[in-house]
């Protein structure tokens, strides 16, 4: 199986002026000449990370990576008091998504999203399919309320303690729809307040990956700052649905006949289970379902980044 490939520094980067003052951070790297591939980071909210950059090959790849709104190195940033979340929407996104596209001069391109960026890359190709190339999928969801109630309640079966603790920081909530809770605390006045709850909202996350044995924790967790935007946007698009029609993306996927598509998902991933991938894949003709045996939900896992980077691999020299 493949590797990583060496870190990579970009060519170009710059802050991209979108609708509702907001201003997206991108970047580009590998073959100024080669084939458009754009990194739809997850969380919502988590940023991308140069590791995205090492799943091309950056000698056939023009490798695009951008920071969705309000996180990152996008402004403003979510973990600004006076911040308003109500311009961030999953149609926000695809908007914005389409105008890096127009903004670099790209007419089609490789769509690759992990674990939200799953969510969001099939959202874009169902909205702009004539854009797309190929899918490459890690992780998949499609953000429903089912799957979202399962990620912050059912999965607390499998670890009651963490579980526990996670209920305790929003004990208004009783132990259901615990994602607005913890949102209106994260917007508390009381900056205690605000941190204890991103803090806590944090921990579950953690907990929830921690499935492989030797697993640790990602760095990114221990800034305060990523901590607070990075909770107060997943829990304002899971308190919401993410926007979508329940089983929207789903119920659309035969629209995405005739573009390739690999999906690439750990069978011990408990946090979102391998269903979702499973029912993707018989509801798109065109798409190959990669089960990992060994790895979770995170990138990190074993197999995981050796099965996303030969799936670029093999797509690369299609145009």
């Amino acid at each position: 199986m493949a590797e990583l490939y060496p870190e990579i520094e970009p060519y170009d980067h710059g802050l991209l002026d979108v609708s509702d003052d907001q201003r997206l951070y991108w970047e580009v790297c590998g073959n100024p000449g080669g084939k458009p591939a754009v990194v739809l980071h997850g969380g919502p909210g988590s940023g991308c990370s140069p590791v995205s950059r090492r799943y091309f090959d950056p000698g056939r790849y023009r490798i695009i990576l951008f920071d969705q709104r309000g996180c990152g190195r996008s402004l403003p940033h979510a973990s600004e008091t006076a911040i308003d979340l109500a311009t961030n929407t999953t149609p926000h996104l695809i908007s914005d998504i389409d105008a890096v596209r127009r903004h670099l001069g790209v007419e089609r391109w490789l769509v690759f999203g992990q674990s939200w960026g799953s969510t969001l890359a099939l959202a874009y190709a169902e909205r702009h399919r004539e854009r797309v190339t190929e899918l490459v999928l890690g992780s998949v969801v499609t953000t429903t309320r089912r799957e979202i109630d399962w990620l912050t309640r059912g999965v607390g079966r499998f670890f009651p303690e963490a579980w526990e603790r996670f209920c305790a920081g929003a004990p208004e909530a009783g132990g259901v729809n615990l994602a607005a809770a913890y949102q209106r605390r994260l917007f508390d006045d009381d900056p205690q307040v605000r941190e204890r709850a991103a803090r806590d909202w944090c921990d579950w996350e953690m907990a929830v990956v921690d499935s492989i044995p030797g697993h640790t924790a990602h760095p990114r967790y221990e800034d305060a700052r990523f901590r607070l935007a990075f909770a107060r946007i997943v829990t304002h698009y899971f308190a919401h649905g993410a926007g979508l029609r329940e089983g929207k993306l789903l119920d659309n996927a035969p629209k995405l006949t005739g573009i390739p598509g690999v999906l690439v998902h750990g069978r011990l991933d408990l946090g979102s289970p391998l269903e979702t991938a499973w029912e993707l894949a018989k509801a798109w003709p065109d798409a190959e379902l990669v089960i990992v045996e060994t790895a979770g939900h995170d990138a990190r896992d074993p197999g995981m980044a050796e099965a996303l980077v030969a799936a670029t691999d093999r797509l690369a020299a299609s145009r």
